[in-house]
């Protein structure tokens, strides 16, 4: 079933895209784990839906309308935060909202037959094309570099602000960075899992890999491992059903399934070794 699944073209760009998503997903999913804004990474998400919309209406590529709309919101979401000291919580709600009442508007809007939203809402990585592959790579190039030069910083400000705002880190610009980047992975794995489905993708290979390690750069590491292994599985997964039973079953969804399950097997696994290591825990 590999070998077949490997022959077909748009398999081999489905599964170089997951991949190469998975290295930002990974990268900065940690960060966001560490930092615990994991709900800012759905708010940009809907809030990235207003761009799609905005792309459908005005005729340019939806995802380009997507990366403008999820920077913006994520500067003003830092900077409302920052300035008017506004609970990041209900920002990311307000935002939540707002782009997804304006994707939805703008695509009424749109002329013509409506368009197929299923594939921006719940992901169609089967269809990505050799331009959004290099956009993930130049996206992925961008945010490890960014992180790379400017890791002993984003560590800081991640594990424990204060602290590093009395050592004379800029806190706030570096903020602004951290939700940039967020913003730039979520427009990245939008294709992968889709809008609804995004929070989930960014998280959880992160929240799996802190139950190993607190080391933030082997965390980065585990996260675009696991991510990368559930993209992968879910691919074969869903492509082999499709090709056997005849049961067609929605790649983005399977991906966050067995990521889930992944999660819970590694929750399971370290409840064990715990109980393990701990008095109680031995007869």
């Amino acid at each position: 079933m590999i070998g077949e699944a490997l022959s077909y073209p748009f398999f081999q760009r489905a599964l170089v895209a997951g991949l190469l998503a998975s290295v930002a997903c990974g990268v900065v999913g940690s960060l966001v784990v560490v930092r615990r804004i994991a709900s800012i990474s759905g708010g940009l998400s809907h809030a990235a839906f207003g761009g799609v919309g905005l792309g459908f209406l005005a005729g340019f590529d939806p995802l380009l309308g997507a990366l403008g709309f999820g920077v913006a919101s994520a500067l003003g979401i830092g900077v409302a935060e920052l300035r008017l000291r506004q609970g990041l919580d209900t920002l990311i709600a307000m935002i939540w909202a707002v782009g997804m009442a304006m994707g939805i508007i703008f695509v009424s809007l749109a002329p013509g037959d409506p368009p197929d939203l299923l594939g921006y809402l719940f992901g169609n990585i089967l269809l990505v094309n050799p331009q959004y592959i290099l956009l993930v790579l130049v996206l992925d190039l961008l945010i490890v570099g960014v992180v790379a030069t400017l890791f002993r910083k984003l560590r800081a400000i991640s594990f424990d602000g204060e602290f590093a705002w009395v050592i004379g880190v800029p806190v706030g610009p570096l903020f602004l960075l951290l939700l940039t980047l967020v913003a730039l992975t979520v427009v990245i794995l939008i294709r992968v899992v889709g809008v609804i489905l995004v929070i989930a993708l960014l998280t959880i290979p992160a929240a799996i890999a802190r139950h190993w390690t607190d080391h933030l750069s082997r965390m980065m590491l585990m996260a675009t491992a696991i991510g990368a292994t559930s993209i992968a599985l879910g691919l074969f997964l869903t492509f082999g059903l499709s090709m056997g039973p005849g049961i067609d079953l929605p790649t983005g969804p399977a991906i966050i399934l067995l990521t889930a399950i992944l999660f819970g097997l590694s929750a399971a696994g370290r409840y064990v070794i715990a109980r393990g290591r701990s008095p109680g825990g031995v007869d």
